[in-house]
């Protein structure tokens, strides 16, 4: 790394100079893991001061796998009438939801397929039901991508989506879908979703109406970095125009038969992430992905630029149907988090701490 890309990596941990697209791309084209790490930390203990780390309990419930895109990347998905095709039922819902409240959690993340026999009725019916028996519960439900089907599939405004949605208890937006934030690699993984613009304008009226979400990236596949630094710099204009983004969150994609890619190692994800909270400067938080890089990965990642461990995930499919199987007990994350360095504490969606 040169003498005056230091200088620039340097005054962006300090928070004296922002870092360019020209910036962001350069570091992503260095190999000096060791001093963008240092970077990205010093970064994350100057916005996050305090000696904690955070982490949540929830549970991914996949209401649904049929699905009409059918993305390149994804193990999960079937078409409808597939002897493997599902829709749960309320009741395995309830009961999802009964055993993460066991466990401690006040969060469910739900996110499926676009199938075209769950309109917009289904869903405030579920959701109208969720709030009547699980009150203190957060529905941090349906991408942006399957908001947008929702509005094409009843042909109207996906603004009226999100409002109908929103009244009948949807309290946060997960930031699912996002893959690469470019047209181009869209186009080539997953053409049926929406495109780049869409997924931002969903975001937008989103934050812009009183609402809060999440933003993320799975990268490791067709995407050139280049690719990957337009995708940050999306995101990070729409926050300096709405601050609705909570946490931003980038995995690696695990290689799945219909999208045969060499898989992204640790390196390429510690990088990839500490670039990631040296740029997002006005997202306030970065979340790691031990779910795709293993508890010990996980650990390190709280020195380079992380300042939460993700979530229990009590439940996950998506990633798991790709082969990628990490498992963790709520004090196996404790653990990690104390190993680090830091007290480990429980938070919301929010980030707000619950004990």
């Amino acid at each position: 790394m040169n003498a005056s890309l230091i200088d620039v990596l340097e005054k962006a941990a300090r928070g004296t100079r922002r870092l360019t697209e020209e910036d962001a791309l350069e570091l992503l084209k260095s190999n000096d893991l060791a001093r963008l790490g240092k970077a990205a930390d010093e970064m994350a203990r100057r916005l996050h001061p305090e000696p904690f780390r955070t982490y949540n309990v929830d549970r991914n419930i996949n209401y649904t796998n049929v699905c009409e895109c059918r993305c390149k990347f994804c193990g999960f998905s079937c078409d409808d009438g597939d002897p493997a095709a599902y829709v749960i039922s309320r009741d395995e819902i309830f009961r999802k939801i009964e055993e993460t409240i066991a466990l401690g959690g006040n969060q469910i993340l739900l996110q499926g397929g676009l199938n075209p026999h769950l309109r917009l009725e289904w869903f405030e019916a579920l959701f109208s039901e969720l709030g009547e028996r699980f009150p203190t519960v957060n529905i941090h439900g349906l991408s942006a991508t399957e908001i947008w089907y929702l509005a094409r599939l009843e042909g109207i405004p996906m603004e009226e989506v999100l409002e109908r949605l929103r009244k009948v208890g949807l309290r946060t937006i997960p930031g699912g879908g996002a893959e690469i934030l470019t047209d181009r690699v869209r186009q080539a993984v997953s053409p049926k979703k929406i495109m780049t613009d869409d997924w931002f304008r969903v975001m937008r009226y989103w934050h812009q109406t009183g609402g809060h979400s999440t933003a993320t990236m799975m990268f490791g596949h067709v995407e050139t970095l280049e690719d990957r630094v337009e995708h940050l710099k999306r995101v990070r204009d729409l926050q300096d125009e709405t601050h609705g983004f909570t946490a931003f969150i980038a995995w690696t994609y695990q290689p799945f038969r219909t999208l045969p890619c060499e898989k992204v190692g640790s390196f390429e994800y510690l990088k990839m992430l500490a670039v990631s909270r040296l740029f997002l400067d006005s997202v306030p938080n970065i979340q790691l992905s031990w779910v795709t890089q293993g508890m010990r990965i996980g650990q390190l990642a709280l020195h380079f630029g992380a300042n939460d461990f993700g979530s229990l995930m009590i439940e996950e499919n998506v990633v798991a149907s790709c082969g990628t199987t990490f498992h963790a007990t709520e004090k196996q994350i404790r653990d990690c988090i104390t190993r680090a360095g830091f007290e480990p504490k429980k938070r919301n969606v929010f980030y707000e701490i619950q004990e």
